[in-house]
C-alpha cells in the first residue's frame, strides 16, 4: 500500500474520527486506480484543482462527505458521497458520463480503530479486506459499466458529404410515375367548377352533365329526337350541342311506345 501512508501523514492534523481516517482510505483507492481528487461538492469550485491529495475542506461536514474525481486522461469523472449513518458509512459513487451508480456499506469498527488515529500503522484494521471491498463493490462496478456503455454506443463513421447533400436551398429533383398518368388538367380555380354545364358547346371543363358524344368512347349518331313523341324541328338542337336526353337513346321518334300506354279506360276511372 505504497502511498497510503504519505497521504494518510499529510491529512493526520485533520483527522479527528472514524469517518475521517476511512474517507482517506477511499480516496486513496481511488487515486491509484487512475483518478485525481478535483475538489468539493456536487458542483464545480473555483478552488478547483487535480491533486492526488485530499482537497481543501474534504472533512467539514463529519455526516456527510461530497468529493469529485476526474481520471487523468479526462474520460471519466466521479461524484463521491458518503454518509455516516450510526456506526456505518454508506459509499454512493456516481460516473457523470455513463450515470452509473455503484454503493457500498462499511461498518467502521471493522477496519478503524478510533483509540489509535494519531498513528498510522495502528489506525486501520483489516486493510486488505477493506482494499478488496471498496474495488469490487465500487471501482469495478463502475468502470465495467463505464465500458460496456462506450462499446454498446460507438462513434459511427459517415463517408463525408457532397456539395448537393449539404445544401439547404437545394430543391429535390421530381421523379414522375413510371405509369402513365390520366390526362387530367389542374382546375382553373375554385369558381370554374361546373363551368362546363354552362357552356351548352362544351368548350370549357369541369361540368357534371353526361355528354354521349364526349365521353371517350366511339361516337354513335344520336336523335335529339329520342324519346319524344314526334320529332324536334330542324336546327331545334344545333350541331354538337351539350343537351340532357329528353328519354332513352335509340327510342324511336315516331310515337309512343305501346308498352307505355295506359290502359284502355284509364282515363274514364279518373272522370
Amino acid at each position: 500500500m505504497a502511498g497510503l501512508e504519505v497521504l494518510y501523514e499529510t491529512a493526520a492534523p485533520a483527522i479527528t474520527c472514524k469517518q475521517d481516517a476511512l474517507i482517506c482510505f477511499l480516496h486513496w483507492e481511488v487515486v491509484t486506480h487512475g483518478y485525481y481528487g478535483v475538489g468539493v461538492g456536487d458542483q464545480p469550485g473555483p478552488n478547483d484543482k487535480k491533486s492526488e491529495l485530499l482537497p481543501v475542506g474534504w472533512n467539514n461536514n463529519k455526516d456527510l462527505y461530497v468529493l469529485r474525481y476526474e481520471s487523468k486522461d479526462g474520460s471519466r469523472k466521479l461524484l463521491v458521497k458518503a454518509v455516516t449513518v450510526e456506526s456505518s458509512m454508506i459509499l454512493n459513487v456516481l460516473e457523470y458520463g455513463s450515470q452509473q451508480v455503484a454503493d457500498l456499506t462499511l461498518k467502521l469498527d471493522d477496519y478503524i480503530d478510533a483509540e489509535h488515529l494519531g498513528d498510522f500503522h495502528r489506525t486501520y484494521k483489516n486493510s486488505e479486506e477493506l482494499r478488496s471491498r471498496i474495488v469490487s463493490g465500487i471501482i469495478t462496478p463502475i468502470h465495467e459499466q463505464w465500458e460496456k456503455a462506450s462499446v454498446s454506443s460507438p462513434d459511427r463513421e459517415f463517408p463525408p458529404a457532397t456539395a448537393r447533400e449539404v445544401d439547404p436551398l437545394r430543391i429535390p429533383p421530381h421523379h414522375p410515375h413510371t405509369s402513365r398518368q390520366p390526362p387530367w388538367c389542374d382546375p382553373l380555380g375554385p369558381f370554374a367548377v361546373g363551368g362546363e354545364d354552362l357552356d351548352p358547346f362544351g368548350r370549357r371543363r369541369g361540368g357534371m352533365i353526361v355528354d354521349p358524344l364526349r365521353s371517350g368512347f366511339p361516337r354513335a349518331l344520336i336523335d335529339p329526337s329520342s324519346g319524344l313523341p314526334s320529332r324536334l324541328p330542324p336546327g331545334a338542337v344545333p350541331p354538337g350541342a351539350r343537351f340532357d336526353p329528353f328519354g332513352p337513346i335509340g327510342t324511336s321518334p315516331s310515337g309512343p311506345n305501346p308498352d307505355h300506354l295506359p290502359p284502355p279506360g284509364f282515363d274514364d276511372m279518373y272522370l
